[in-house]
């Protein structure tokens, strides 16, 4: 009868209390600092929920077994998500300044540099491309990713990709002002708004779609679903549809896609050593990032003459629009009159697009 009783109690290990206190943690970091809190919440729930033995949620046909096989497994929740992202994003300053997208392309080094030294650590190949895939800084991305090449990884890497995205304003400015010098961040970038007009912001997302599915089929399926929602804003004649794409499917998707998440954090899966080196690689990935890009603005400083504030290339990973905004504030720290925002929107967006691409590019070039 006791046994009956506090079953649960009875088969608790010290690694489901773990667990369950990373999970509170998460929790914490949503409530009491908003770190990503949309996320972090319901994964820190799914993570305690998990943890709690004999219940049945976790077993094949449980709630969480459903629900993994429903949207992770076969990649349906990461999709709908960029539905929603797409509607929300305005690719005005990309367009108004096309040279950003050199920027989003070297926001990208952090994937293919992490992949590399994860397979110099002994991950086999899949395994290194799924923990790159952290330095898209796009959490949909590396789950779509990681749950095609390497789904035991799953839990650590989408862990990783999303704590790192909310930390962006922590991690970026030292390596901002250590690549760069006082006088190039005090550089000012006048913003002359260029009206794109309507048949441009039509034709930018089917374009973008039949160019990427051209050249890197493997990422159609996610940048046509970003691309798509963009176009149900963009068009004008949907509107209905847009607002519901950024509102009731975002939300939606967002509370399944956590939670289920969270219920792979067990502490079967989740307390080793193999963990604990993702999560140091994220963090690389997501600082070579900012630094490749931070690199490349001081390049293009140089070409132009002064006239480029290098500090838009730590903005080119995605980590859309908070990498944006720590751009303007270090920006803005070192020059109260220095706006550079909407400059660092377009790398951002840029780098946006560029996290699909690289993700599509290391599907093709790891799966199969």
């Amino acid at each position: 009868m006791i046994e009956g009783l506090a079953g649960g109690i009875l088969h608790l290990s010290p690694g489901n209390i773990v667990m369950m206190a990373v999970g509170g943690l998460l929790i914490y970091l949503a409530i009491a600092k908003e770190y990503e809190p949309t996320l972090l919440l319901p994964i820190g729930l799914g993570a305690i929920l998990a943890n709690l033995p004999l219940t049945g949620m976790t077993e094949i046909g449980g709630l969480f077994d459903v629900l993994y096989r429903a949207g992770i497994e076969n990649e349906l929740f990461p999709l709908l998500i960029f539905v929603g992202i797409g509607a929300m994003t305005d690719f005005g300053p990309l367009l108004e300044n096309p040279f950003t997208v050199l920027l989003g392309a070297a926001g990208q080094f952090g994937i293919f540099g992490t992949l590399l030294v994860a397979t110099l650590l002994g991950f086999d190949i899949k395994e290194a491309g799924s923990i790159g895939i952290i330095g898209s800084a796009d959490g949909p991305t590396s789950i779509y990713v990681s749950a095609a090449l390497a789904p035991h990884l799953l839990a650590p890497i989408a862990v990783a990709a999303y704590s790192y995205m909310s930390l962006v304003p922590i991690i970026q400015p030292p390596i901002m002002r250590l690549l760069t010098t006082r006088a190039e961040r005090r550089i000012k970038m006048p913003y002359t708004s260029r009206p794109v007009s309507k048949t441009t912001r039509i034709l930018f997302p089917i374009v973008t779609t039949l160019l990427t599915g051209l050249l890197v089929p493997m990422a159609t399926p996610l940048i046509s679903m970003l691309m798509f929602g963009n176009l149900m804003r963009e068009c004008g004649v949907v509107e209905r549809l847009s607002r519901a794409a950024q509102n009731e499917l975002t939300n939606l998707v967002t509370i399944l896609l956590g939670i289920t998440i969270g219920s792979t954090m067990t502490a079967e899966s989740f307390l080793n050593l193999r963990t604990m080196m993702i999560i140091v690689m994220g963090l690389l990935a997501f600082a070579l990032d900012t630094a490749a890009g931070l690199l490349l603005g001081k390049l293009m400083c140089v070409l132009s003459g002064g006239k480029i504030n290098p500090l838009i290339g730590g903005c080119g990973m995605s980590a859309f629009p908070m990498s944006a905004r720590v751009v303007q504030k270090v920006a803005h720290d070192e020059d109260f009159s220095n706006f550079i925002l909407m400059h660092a929107m377009g790398s951002n967006t840029a780098g946006q697009i560029g996290s699909v691409v690289a993700g599509g590019a290391v599907l093709a070039l790891l799966k199969g």
